[in-house]
């Protein structure tokens, strides 16, 4: 079985594609749902706040946030975290009524045709990753995120740009799951070489390759641009081994996404990404080359 959905060119939900009148104002139509939810979780919020009788700046003290902060949580323009909601629960003595909330505002961060992409993260315990265009974003920094998100065209509300960091440093968080999955990241050559953001930006962003590259659990290779073959020549895609076994690809190209569940074909993504391993440099190498981007700069 196959699912098709809108394209997501960096592999977070931030799709592209949709009708011109709902580019224009940097949305997509699925977002509305998502957005209800968020707000819905903000008016209950709020609500338990008064009841409380604390104003936005005592709460945010308690939550180590500012008022404005507090407030953007209750009108729904920015998602609190998971630990956020547990402790405002706490602080509010809200006796687990905001946590009853937690799945689906975690959920709200992603359109909804990344959603199933999103969950399967987070059951995953190994994850294959080939890389053609932009860092995956598991592995990005908040900088080159930043910049990757004030390029798109017709440009991001400053909201959703601070929703769309929150939920990519969100996703980060299987870097630091226990048991620990075992991540692989080919990236191509190309993807190393581009500044997007800026000479700062790029730097910063190979030295976070470096300092992620020494987990145990992960291995970052480069598929060099002087490789006279390549198994990925169909383009990015992801492999996704669920806790139970099952397999999953997730692929992008130009106006659509697709999550595969088919055994036949997830079993021929796997190997074909065995090969582009085998043709990639070697962990070591890759960030040998890596430091030297960085001593060039």
């Amino acid at each position: 079985m196959t699912e098709r959905e809108g394209v997501d060119r960096d592999g977070d939900g931030d799709g592209t594609g949709w009708e011109d009148g709902e580019r224009a104002a940097g949305r997509r139509p699925e977002d509305d749902a998502g957005r209800g939810v968020v707000a819905a979780f903000g008016q209950t919020m709020k609500m338990l706040r008064l009841r409380a009788g604390l104003d936005r700046e005592e709460l945010g003290r308690r939550l180590g946030y500012s008022s404005s902060t507090i407030a953007s949580f209750e009108q729904g323009r920015r998602i609190p975290s998971p630990r956020t909601i547990e402790q405002a629960d706490e602080a509010l003595g809200a006796e687990g009524l905001l946590c009853l909330w937690k799945d689906e505002v975690e959920r709200a961060q992603y359109p909804v045709f990344f959603q199933g992409m999103a969950a399967l993260e987070k059951e995953a315990m190994e994850l294959l990753v080939y890389d053609t265009l932009v860092v995956n974003g598991l592995l990005q920094n908040e900088a080159y995120m930043r910049a990757l998100l004030t390029m798109r065209r017709p440009p991001l509300k400053e909201d959703t740009i601070e929703q769309r960091v929150a939920a990519r440093l969100a996703r980060q968080e299987i870097l630091d799951r226990d048991p620990a999955p075992l991540l692989s990241f080919v990236v191509d050559e190309s993807v190393l070489r581009r500044r997007y953001g800026g000479t700062d930006v790029y730097r910063g962003q190979l030295e976070h390759l470096l300092l992620i590259s020494r987990r145990r659990n992960v291995d970052i290779q480069v598929m060099p641009l002087d490789s006279v073959e390549s198994a990925g020549v169909d383009g990015p895609f992801t492999v996704v081994v669920r806790r139970d076994g099952k397999q999953f690809v997730y692929a992008e190209a130009q106006g659509t996404s697709s999550l595969e569940t088919d055994p036949a074909r997830t079993a021929v993504a796997t190997s074909r990404y065995g090969i582009i391993r085998s043709q990639a440099l070697t962990p070591r190498e890759s960030m040998a080359f890596v430091e030297g981007l960085l001593g060039s700069l």
